[in-house]
């Protein structure tokens, strides 16, 4: 059995769109699943997920918090337990429109890094 804090044992990035994204499992992290990545984040007030799609299926459970979350063309109210499923090649973004930070958890598939991550630390994401 491998345990890990999602907290205390990883430290995370900073995004420049106003979030802490830490991956726990899948590539670059603690533990190494074959098929999936699994990762925790922090959406600050006013911050986001920009606007991006992937190959990957994905689904993002928002833990504690409000927001919007964007699937395509469809906008939704989401907070605390909603889970949404992302088909792949679907653009998509989650903004946190609440006073409190966002806490939500994503699973994708197959296991990968997805690109929108480079894009938005060199400034072409926003």
């Amino acid at each position: 059995m491998i345990t890990l804090n999602a907290l205390k044992d990883v430290e995370g990035t900073e995004f420049p769109a106003g979030r802490r994204t830490r991956v726990l499992v899948g590539v670059d992290s603690p533990i190494q699943a074959q098929h999936f990545v699994q990762g925790y984040v922090v959406i600050y007030p006013g911050g986001s997920i920009p606007a991006h799609e992937h190959e990957t299926e994905e689904t993002y459970t928002i833990l504690n918090g409000s927001g919007e979350m964007t699937v395509g063309s469809e906008v939704r109210a989401v907070s605390t337990f909603d889970l949404v499923y992302i088909p792949p090649g679907v653009e998509h973004a989650l903004k946190n429109t609440g006073t409190e930070p966002m806490e939500m958890m994503f699973v994708y598939a197959p296991k990968m890094v997805v690109d929108h991550w480079a894009q938005e630390k060199n400034g072409t994401l926003r």
